[in-house]
């Protein structure tokens, strides 16, 4: 084990980086394996899949077989981020209602084999101990670098000018994969009813055919309202320019353990709105706005667009937001658990 006055040598590992990407576990492995490399007193060591490494902390993003042997290295300390729950998977990958049984003690299995499991949100950490979940947990909201977001390569108008969306007009943004959790139905219902509003979903099936629904969520991407662009997977580093081309986001998933591309868009200055689930609690959720239907989804979005005090307030907002969940100071926290669990 490295001595405590030198540096922490840190095996951090997402399966993301050598599979599907285009989804939230991928983003936070990325934020959190850059904002530790930011730090002088910590080495990272980024996957080495299936393969020993000489460290003294590996760090798991994911629960696949390519992160399995990690959990049997011996003398290290494992540390494991939960960002999937049983829950997680129904509406996200096909048939999982039928398989949701074989998850639930896979992932009671797995996440028991962590010295420290950093759950990334209150009702996650709530979610792990109903599963049975023994292991020590620690809540470690999921972050980002805001300052990448505060300004964007492309200006407003140009992306405006490709999406052929007036340059005058009140555009809402969401993000993430197509699939029936993350309700992108109720974002085509309120294109619907709002059709002087533009709507911009950004996101596609990067798990294609085995996506729950996917022929559905295909129907959806091919035929848009007049007023809905599909944006399809975006790069990382090209998300900016989406959200600052936008007046608001709206996430509207009826089932998420945290929501990351909620802070990149408050970070990019945009009111955030989310549906009224118990997830937010305790992270964005007072600072956002929240509906229950897609009823209140439509009028929340029009007193967004026509009350001007009311977007000020929650556009404010957003910025306790971002300052809230920054990877900077993540980072040294995450430090200081490597430290106290060694």
């Amino acid at each position: 084990m490295t001595g405590m006055s030198e540096k922490l040598r840190v095996n951090i590992v997402s399966e993301s980086e050598i599979s599907v990407q285009g989804h939230g576990v991928h983003t936070a492995y990325e934020e959190m394996a850059s904002s530790l490399e930011q730090l002088r007193n910590v080495e990272v060591i980024r996957g080495h899949f299936g393969e020993q490494v000489d460290c003294d902390i590996v760090h798991l993003h994911t629960v696949g077989p390519r992160t399995f042997r990690k959990l049997f290295q011996k003398n290290v300390k494992v540390v494991i981020s939960a960002h999937v729950v049983p829950d997680s998977f129904v509406g996200s990958l096909v048939l999982a209602r039928f398989w949701k049984i074989f998850a639930v003690w896979y992932l009671r299995w797995f996440y028991n084999r962590a010295d420290l499991l950093l759950a990334v949100s209150d009702q996650t950490a709530k979610e792990l101990r109903d599963l049975g979940v023994k292991a020590p947990i620690e809540i470690m909201y999921n972050s980002i670098d805001t300052a990448k977001y505060q300004s964007t390569a492309v200006p407003r108008t140009k992306l405006r000018r490709d999406l052929d969306i007036p340059k005058s007009a009140f555009v809402v943004i969401g993000a993430g994969q197509v699939q029936p959790r993350k309700r992108v139905d109720s974002f085509i219902a309120a294109a619907r009813a709002l059709p002087d509003v533009h709507f911009v979903w950004v996101g596609g099936m990067p798990f294609g055919k085995i996506a729950a629904d996917n022929k559905a969520m295909q129907r959806m991407i091919d035929n848009p309202p007049v007023n809905m662009h599909f944006a399809g997977i975006v790069p990382l580093n090209q998300m900016s320019s989406y959200y600052h081309a936008a007046d608001m986001f709206w996430l509207p998933s009826e089932q998420e353990t945290f929501g990351l591309v909620a802070i990149e868009a408050a970070a990019s200055g945009l009111p955030i709105m989310v549906r009224d689930i118990p997830d937010y609690d305790n992270t964005f959720g007072p600072e956002s706005v929240r509906a229950n239907n897609d009823a209140g989804f439509t009028k929340q979005i029009q007193k967004l667009r026509n009350d001007h005090r009311y977007y000020a307030k929650y556009k404010s907002l957003s910025q306790a937001i971002a300052q809230k969940f920054d990877s900077k100071q993540s980072a040294v926290r995450l430090v200081g658990l490597y430290k106290k669990l060694l």
